[in-house]
Parts: structure tokens; sequence; C-alpha cells
């Protein structure tokens, strides 16, 4: 018999790290809101139960969050990868094929199993995943991956099957299907969804007993793979080792309008900085460089601008020194006065493996080899914390930094923040 996949999802995960070292919060409504605190990206389910919606502006439902006495909290990042992080490996120790698709979802390959031993399985990790992390999770099972997320839903939906169902070739798959929405299948999008109801295709029952040749037309071979994947056919992999990059982006709303260049360039080296840290971690360099500026579109009653200037790099590089050298000559050329900018960003692209031997540029003499010094900036900021060292171009105040009020301490992440206990 052909193998089984299996996705286990944190359920409500950045509310369940605020909740891990809250404990106050556990049966109150919690929200948690995107960057510059714009709307809400996580919500517990008694905050769903009250009707909150995802991606619902912070500023239009404040009113309705304080009459309820909803715990609004900003996302705190630092936060969430590490306990992400913690999940995996515990992940990684119980089963020994793991695809980590994001940060709160998983998939596992284990070998065909019954219903019974499924659920005894699937209850197993998730007790030790939240007894040594302390976070809760759902897990589905299906001889695919689309049929694995797809039960993975119906274990969140239906507290009856305590965290864990299984969508079996034996089961009367189309029964579940037709209790599902075509637009909650994995992989179907807003507007793939109308195009399907356009054709009268409203089910995931419907949508996986479609015509393959208006599939392939309308949804390309992805919405074929799709409906093969509901049909119990696998046709996605299981991915153990990520897929290279092809960009490393870095971009954020400012706390505040920024109307001057010296609060630009701060904002653009701070966002570079990051951008050339990821590809460090990831072993890249890059060889272009895109930044781009943008005024706040929604803002009518002011004047508005947006620009971008991609630049190619004289030699592939992930020095923050020499990213930052050409992303300030970019800026020159971008930066106009007059406007209140709401965004700047950074985008690097043409990403090759440090260790793969580049074409140097004749016509440059031979920079100064500054791994060791890189190396050694990575490491202090990865042991005592973000900035703990930084490029003083980059500012200190840093007044148009994005809005945190409402963020908790990064309780796994820094020093200074760690939790105090006091005894009695």
């Amino acid at each position: 018999m052909p193998p089984l996949f299996g996705l286990l999802d944190c359920n409500n995960f950045y509310v369940s790290c605020e909740r891990l070292f809250n404990p106050e919060l556990e049966g109150q409504p919690v929200v948690v809101l995107s960057n510059n605190d714009g709307c809400i990206i996580a919500r517990s389910n008694e905050a769903k139960a009250l009707g909150f919606k995802m991606g619902e502006p912070y500023f239009k439902c404040k009113p309705l969050l304080e009459h309820h006495r909803v715990r609004v909290f900003s996302s705190n990042y630092a936060l969430y990868g590490d306990m992400s992080q913690r999940v995996m490996e515990v992940l990684g120790c119980l089963e020994p094929e793991v695809e980590v698709y994001s940060i709160d979802e998983a998939f596992i390959r284990l070998p065909a199993a019954g219903e019974e031993g499924l659920r005894i399985l699937g209850t197993d990790i998730r007790n030790s995943v939240r007894q040594q992390t302390g976070i809760p999770v759902s897990i589905g099972f299906g001889p695919t991956k689309t049929l694995a997320k797809l039960a993975n839903r119906l274990a969140k939906k239906h507290p009856e099957h305590g965290g864990v169902f299984a969508i079996l070739p034996e089961s009367d798959i189309g029964a579940i299907l037709k209790g599902i929405g075509a637009g909650e299948v994995w992989g179907v999008g807003t507007r793939s969804t109308r195009k399907l109801a356009d054709h009268n295709i409203r089910t995931a029952y419907d949508l996986s007993r479609a015509s393959e040749t208006w599939l392939k037309k309308h949804l390309s071979i992805t919405g074929v793979r799709t409906m093969h994947e509901l049909r119990g056919l696998s046709c996605f992999p299981l991915e153990e080792t990520p897929p290279p990059k092809y960009s490393i982006a870095c971009s954020r709303s400012f706390g505040v309008p920024v109307t001057e260049l010296r609060e630009m360039h701060e904002a653009a080296v701070c966002y570079l900085s990051r951008a050339a840290e990821k590809l460090r971690a990831q072993q890249l360099k890059a060889g272009c460089l895109t930044l781009y500026l943008t005024t706040n579109r929604f803002r009518t009653d002011q004047p508005q601008y947006a620009n971008s200037r991609t630049m190619t790099l004289p030699c592939p590089t992930a020095d923050t020194a020499e990213l930052i050298v050409q992303a300030m000559r970019c800026l020159k050329e971008l930066f106009r006065p007059g406007y209140a900018y709401q965004k700047v960003g950074v985008l690097l692209t043409d990403l090759i493996s440090e260790h793969i031997h580049h074409q140097r540029n004749l016509f440059l003499a031979p920079r100064r080899n500054r791994d060791n010094l890189l190396r050694a900036l990575d490491r202090i900021n990865h042991r005592w914390g973000k900035d703990t060292l930084q490029y003083a171009s980059a500012g200190f105040s840093k007044p148009w930094h994005h809005k945190q009020e409402m963020k908790s301490p990064s309780y796994t992440t820094s020093w200074r923040e760690l939790p105090i206990v006091q005894a009695f």
C-alpha cells in the first residue's frame, strides 16, 4: 500500500504563543495584529465567535474590540519564530520524514496504517508537542497532501475528533468532499473559486470530478494535480529539503510618515541589514538589489509618489556594508522632497550559494575578506539580541519605527525579557 501523509498544524498559533507565557489569557478573546498594528492576522476561538475577521483593519474594529474586552497584541515574530522552531524540532524527533511547510504547519510521511493506528499516533504526537512546547496542535492524515490538509481542517473544526482526523482510501471520500467548499481546498484561491463557481463547481467533490481539459485551461497544471489529489492520487511529493530561495525581501510601513532623507536613509539601512543577515544565514549571496519607496495611497488628500530602482551588483555579495553603498546610490535617485512616505523596502535577487565560485569583476580591486567579521556580527546579535551591534547609519532613536504598542516580551530570545518567577 502507498504511504500516507500527515499535516500537523498549530492551533491559532500566534495566539497560542501569547497564551503560553500569559495563562490568564486562556478562555479570553485574543487577537494579534500585523506589522505596524495594521490589521488582525490571528484570532482565538473566542474572538472568532464574536465575529472578528482575518484582515480586518484595527482602526475600524478597535471600538468593538474594546467593547468586548478583547486582548490585543502587536505581532511578536521573534517569539513566534522561536516557538515554531521548537515545535518542528519535537516533530523531527518523533517522525523521520518531515517537511516544514510554514511557520505553523509541517507535513510528515508515514507507512500505510488503519484508522485506529493513525488516531493513536496522532494523539501521541499532539501530546508530545503539547508537553514539550505548550503549543496545541491538530493533525490530519490522508493518502495525499491535499486530503491530509482537508483532514486537518476537519480535525480542527469538529472537537469530537479530539484534534485528529484521517481521510483514508477506504473512507467515503466523496461524502466528505461534498461537505467542503471548493474554495477551502489547499491551493484554490479567491480568483480560482470564482472561476469554478461560474462553471458550477462549488464543492471539493465537484472539483474532484471536474474535466481535466477544462482545469488545465483555466487553473493550469496545478489545478489538474489538485483534482487528482482529491481523488487519492498523490501528485505533490514530500519536500524534506526546502526549495532554493529566489529572493529575499524586507520592508515595513513606518509608524509615522517620513519626510526627511536622513530618516529614509536610516530605515533603508535597517531593513537592508536584516535582509543581508538572512542571506548569510542561508549561505547565499545576492547579485541584484532593488530599492523601492511609496507614499500612502489611501491618503488621497496628499500628493502621491512611488518609485523603485534595480541595480546589478558589481560582484555577488552578502556583505552588509557593500549592499548599503549600492542601496544609498539608489535612494539618492529615488527620494523626492515634499512627500510623506509610508514605506521603504529592499529586495535581493539573483541569489547564488556562497560556496559557488563566480567570475570576479576585472575592473574592481580585490576586496578585503570580511567573512570572519560578518560571522562575528551575526553570532553576537543572535546570542545577545537583535541590533546589539548595528551599523551607525541605521540610526539609534528610530522615530520612524513601525508601531508595536501592544507587543509582548520576547520571552525566549532576549535576556532582558526573560520571564520572572517570584516565590513567596
